[in-house]
């Protein structure tokens, strides 16, 4: 009998409990069933559009590289329609490669400048500013390569990055400047590559 009590105390106090926090209960746990759904659908939805991203990208390298337009329209699926996965981004560097190719500069950096902003992976980035500094440089657009190239780049990048500056400098006549960047380029090359050598014999060139 005295179970029997204690079993009913306890139920009259879970009774009222419920009464006061039953209905936040059950909403919160809605709401973490309902999350959960929402980040697994997100999740599914997510890795989908990865994979299609990738063979939309893998029509695009297997395509001959003379025919731009074929690959310009590839790439710009994969911009438009899956701009957050890195196929976006190695896309837009291809196609200004091709671009570049076929003469057309104009075409080329404005897929560069695309991949600068937007691209999601470091080094693609990195890759985009080197060349689009390249293109820049040619052109004799000496601030928009400076611009381009003072940005934060992918660690791997470095050496590259201030040769390039170095070269932008020294066609100013700025040779002090020119300096520092090949100065700081040889300590981020690697000892035994050739463009090492080359950034050497341009600082040499500099004079003491």
């Amino acid at each position: 009998m005295a179970l029997d009590l204690e079993d009913q105390e306890q139920l009259d106090e879970f009774k009222v409990w419920w009464d006061k926090y039953g209905k936040l209960t059950m909403n919160l746990v809605l709401f973490g069933l309902i999350a959960y759904a929402s980040w697994q659908a997100y999740q599914y939805f997510q890795n989908k559009k990865f994979v299609e991203a990738s063979d939309i990208y893998q029509t695009m390298v297997q395509i001959e590289p003379t025919k731009v337009e074929l690959i310009k329209a590839e790439a710009d699926k994969l911009i438009e329609n899956y701009a957050a996965t890195p196929y976006a981004g190695r896309a837009a560097v291809l196609l200004a490669k091709t671009q570049f190719a076929a003469e057309d500069v104009s075409g080329a950096k404005e897929q560069l400048e695309w991949a600068v902003a937007n691209a999601s992976e470091n080094t693609t980035k990195a890759l985009a500013s080197i060349q689009l500094a390249t293109l820049m440089l040619d052109e004799k657009d000496y601030a928009g390569a400076e611009k381009v190239l003072q940005a934060d780049l992918d660690k791997g990048f470095v050496g590259l990055k201030d040769d390039l500056l170095g070269d932008v400098f020294a066609a100013q006549g700025k040779t002090a400047e020119a300096k520092k960047s090949y100065e700081s380029a040889l300590l981020h090359l690697d000892n035994e590559g050739r463009l090492r050598l080359f950034t050497q014999q341009k600082l040499d060139s500099l004079g003491s």
